[in-house]
């Protein structure tokens, strides 16, 4: 893996889950703690991200990372902030996000039940969703929640339980009990990986919990990843392949691992 891309996704994983351990971040991109260390210092140095004991963690609200480095989500844009619906500068595949939330939401019945997990690209794929006649969605996502509060022809049922705010998402037993006793007509959910080998995964054990049981309450499970989360393993498995039913990606996706999914009964759709 080129230094620029690990660092990429070092930056990514400290973005999406506020702070993250070396051993998290080693295990997540599948690298040795060492070279973590070794990372995170010259991306501490260059202002993208600040050291705590262990670990790293993003930039604190209103301080300013140097005009050359990405910006991240938790700290206000040089530029002026943009408009509905786009991303945040920093997002290195923020059209392609959006590619998918838009061809997922084309797969969503008006009229139906559907169950929305946590994550950038399901969060996108909510604010499409306000504009659908009728439907009712069940989350455990505070930014899917915040996408609907002002789509009041759409039902949102707002699972209980423990709040993990790097993720932005309530999990544990809670959670999973509440999700038990609902049924939808599709799930979506998105992930940190997704392999031929494993099906979608996630580093933390909190979140993959929740999130079987999210796909344990969707009668067809829609997977959304990017092309740079294809091919990618993590620690804990959510979703085997064998329970994917739909997964949409885009166009940059290795042709190889399309293939093989493919070849494993899984319905791929490149956006």
């Amino acid at each position: 893996m080129l230094i620029a891309e690990r660092r990429r996704r070092l930056l990514e994983q400290v973005r999406d889950r506020g702070y993250v351990s070396f051993r998290e971040l080693a295990e997540a991109l599948d690298i040795s703690e060492s070279t973590v260390r070794r990372d995170l210092r010259s991306m501490v140095a260059d202002g993208l991200l600040i050291a705590t004991r262990g670990g790293a963690g993003p930039l604190p609200a209103g301080r300013a990372a140097p005009r050359t480095a990405p910006v991240t989500p938790a700290e206000p844009a040089a530029s002026p902030p943009p408009a509905p619906g786009d991303g945040a500068p920093a997002d290195p595949v923020h059209a392609e996000r959006e590619a998918i939330a838009a061809y997922a939401a084309g797969l969503v019945v008006p009229g139906s039940a559907v169950l929305l997990g946590p994550g950038r690209t399901t969060t996108a794929l909510a604010r499409r969703l306000a504009g659908i006649s009728q439907l009712t969605v069940v989350t455990n996502s505070i930014p899917v929640t915040q996408q609907l509060i002002g789509a009041p022809q759409i039902e949102v049922v707002l699972v209980g339980g423990a709040l993990r705010r790097s993720i932005g998402a309530v999990v544990g037993p809670i959670t999973e009990q509440a999700l038990s006793g609902l049924r939808g007509a599709q799930v979506f959910l998105s992930g940190d990986g997704v392999t031929t080998e494993r099906g979608l995964t996630t580093p933390n054990v909190f979140a993959a919990a929740t999130d079987q049981a999210m796909m344990a309450a969707g009668k067809q499970v829609v997977v959304l990843a990017d092309h740079t989360k294809l091919g990618h393993d993590t620690m804990c498995q959510t979703v085997p392949s064998e329970r994917i039913d739909v997964l949409v990606t885009d166009r940059a996706a290795d042709p190889d691992v399309v293939r093989r999914l493919r070849a494993e009964g899984v319905d791929v759709h490149l956006a």
